[in-house]
């Protein structure tokens, strides 16, 4: 790495000099301060990258053992985006020496590169970290805002996304709790197309260009922010998120038992709420989890008693309070009486079915809206509309936007796993498949202590003035081959 600590003491230092110098004339420009010395410290760390993946190609070309195997074709040019920025960098092309028809860019393969990869792990990480939660255009830009990595590159990297299964750290205890809160509902996305473009078309009149990702969370109850705060979050939360088709709504629930049985103990949990709206996708749960005690969300009950009430003008609360009275302590029969008389209030212009079917509604959820409104053993109040924003909407469904199928289902799970603190890096290296070995490289390929050794004093002999701060670097230089020598172990 002689070349970049030439370039650091060389001109780095003299950039840092005239900041300094500049910063001197005028203190309040602090801001240009900092960016002048981020922006050099990237050209640095990119000349650092340039030069030590050149330099571990020369110890490849030099390395008596790959001669064994590999003899040198020629060199080219390979072009990497960073989170840094975009280094080029030359890298030799190796010729097999039984098989000529067989070729191979060692270096690549020893770095784990794909033939055609132009975004290195840390920069499609970068890329994530911020379309997770703006567009795929300001995801490009986070990596390189010269424009490198467009819009279209990022929302391939997304649409390859493969997400691990189970990736929930499994306690060594399981956690003891008496009640569990599962919550569910689902988001609205508009579609440009379904997989594309103009297969949209109308059913029943309108046209189908809606998706509907599901949203799950697992959580053990509600707590203050902070000890004054009057707001609330939810304890522990687990989320999951997926556009189902088929048996995926089933596997959906069954992903959610396996999270509460390896976290949870079972048997000391009293009760299992299940808080939702009671839509059709959501009720499975209770044929895929047994014990389960449905709890009508409660804004939709609202929204339910304000529908039956509103053409009762002042006498709207009041409406209200006798049917939340019949729920809590009646029949169903008592709560249709109270319908019939407020039906006969409706105007003659009002349309009755509208009436008929939000009465039909709260009917068909009667024991599920009993419970939510008695608030016993541990009933606590539902917040599915405000994950279903926080997690969904704001990203997807808030502002104009129109998504394809498999671009909807990437980012709600991309969001899922956002909210559960995974880390995008991970992510991004989970996608790693298990590479081939390349052809006849199973001999090391590295160069022999004794070859790095004369090679150093070749670089000392023209670096003297940097001999101080370079003095290490023969160590450094065995230590490093040493630690390429395992790594090309485990790779090949």
């Amino acid at each position: 790495m002689e070349n970049s600590i030439a370039y650091f003491f060389e001109v780095s230092t003299k950039v840092f000099e005239k900041l300094i110098k500049e910063f001197y004339k005028d203190p309040k420009d602090f801001a240009s301060f900092v960016t002048g010395i981020d922006q050099e410290l990237h050209r640095f760390g990119i000349q650092l990258l340039k030069e030590t993946l050149e330099e571990m190609d020369d110890g490849i070309r030099a390395s008596g053992q790959r001669k064994q195997t590999w003899v040198i074709d020629k060199k080219f040019n390979r072009e990497l985006v960073t989170s840094l920025g975009t280094v080029n960098f030359a890298r030799t092309h190796f010729r097999n020496k039984k098989d000529p028809t067989q070729f191979s860019f060692l270096l690549d393969h020893m770095l784990g590169l794909e033939e055609r990869e132009h975004f290195t792990e840390d920069a499609k990480a970068r890329m994530l970290e911020e379309a997770v939660d703006t567009s795929y255009r300001r995801g490009g830009e986070a990596v390189n805002p010269a424009g490198d990595a467009s819009k279209e590159s990022v929302m391939n990297v997304i649409h390859g996304l493969q997400f691990p299964e189970d990736d929930w750290e499994k306690p060594t205890e399981k956690r003891q709790v008496e009640y569990l809160y599962i919550e569910a509902d689902e988001d609205h996305v508009h579609l440009q197309f379904r997989e594309t473009k103009g297969d949209l078309h109308k059913e029943d009149g309108f046209k189908n260009n809606t998706i509907e990702p599901k949203l799950i969370y697992v959580h053990e109850g509600l707590r203050k922010e902070a000890p004054e705060s009057k707001r609330y979050c939810l304890i522990h939360p687990r989320y999951f998120s997926r556009v189902t088709e088929g048996d995926g709504t089933r596997r959906l629930w069954n992903e959610v038992y396996r999270y509460i049985s390896d976290t949870y103990d079972i048997d000391h949990v009293k009760k299992i709420y299940l808080n939702s709206d009671g839509g059709g996708w959501i009720l499975m749960a209770r044929k895929e989890l047994s014990g389960l005690t449905h709890v009508l969300d409660e804004f939709h009950l609202d929204k339910c008693l304000t529908k039956l009430t509103s053409h009762m003008l002042d006498s709207q609360g009041d409406a209200r309070d006798e049917f939340r009275e019949a729920i809590r302590h009646r029949t169903k029969k008592d709560f249709q009486q109270i319908l019939d008389r407020l039906k006969g209030y409706l105007p003659e212009s009002r349309n009755t079915d509208a009436f008929d079917r939000t009465a039909d509604y709260v009917l068909s959820n009667w024991m599920a809206a009993k419970v939510r409104l008695c608030h016993k053993d541990g009933v606590v109040g539902s917040s599915t509309e405000g994950h279903v924003y926080h997690v969904l909407s704001k990203r997807m469904s808030t502002n104009p936007m129109g998504w394809s199928v498999v671009g909807t289902g990437k980012m709600c799970q991309l969001r899922a796993y956002h909210q559960n603190h995974g880390k995008m890096l991970e992510l991004v290296r989970y996608q790693r498949q298990a590479m081939e070995k390349a052809a006849g490289a199973e001999d090391e390929v590295f160069p022999s202590v004794r070859e790095i050794m004369n090679s150093e004093k070749k670089a000392h002999t023209d670096l003297e003035k940097y001999y101080d701060t370079y003095q290490h670097s023969i160590s450094s230089q065995v230590a490093k081959q040493f630690y390429l020598r395992e790594q090309l172990s485990l790779l090949l």
